[in-house]
């Protein structure tokens, strides 16, 4: 009996491993929200959040969990950003250190501003687990937009990914 419930666990998890690698989240085309957050980590993720901003569909991005060696003219010269840009537009957030402080800092960066809709920018492999942090930390009005990046990721990041969104998930039904 035990063997079988083990096998069926089992079969279970290379079901859902199997579905996580096949159907990664795509990109959104167009869609305003108030704001677009883009979690440090990935290539490409800063490019999305910034074109984002060019075509006007956001007032304003959050690049959380930047390094704290970084300052904001280097960011500004590396993706060739205008200082007007950066001072109206453009906020780097440098307490997160994870996805789930990705969600803190956000949540935090959200309520000052009051925004109702947020477009969240983050690799396709990760944008499951980072969706879901967010959901958890931020007020139930507030909206997320998924808007992946593509990518293709190696086997051994989507199954080190698949297990921490295994991991995130059964973690909101244990005790804090």
């Amino acid at each position: 009996m035990i063997a079988r419930v083990g096998a069926f666990v089992l079969l279970l998890y290379l079901l859902g491993f199997l579905w996580f690698a096949a159907a990664l989240p795509q990109p959104v085309a167009g869609g305003k929200t108030d704001a677009v957050v883009v979690p440090t980590g990935g290539p490409g993720r800063i490019d999305r959040g910034l074109a984002v901003l060019r075509d006007r569909d956001a007032r304003e991005m959050l690049v959380t969990g930047v390094d704290r060696e970084v300052k904001p003219r280097e960011f500004a010269e590396e993706y060739r950003v205008s200082a007007a840009t950066m001072r109206c537009c453009i906020t780097l957030g440098f307490a997160a250190v994870d996805t789930r402080t990705n969600a803190s800092e956000t949540a935090a960066w959200v309520e000052k501003r009051n925004y109702k809709s947020l477009r969240l920018v983050t690799t396709d492999w990760h944008m499951r687990r980072a969706a879901r942090e967010l959901a958890r930390t931020l007020p139930d009005n507030v909206t997320i937009l998924r808007d992946a990046v593509p990518s293709r990721p190696r086997l051994g990041v989507l199954f080190l990914e698949y297990n921490k969104l295994l991991a995130s998930t059964l973690a909101q039904f244990l005790p804090e």
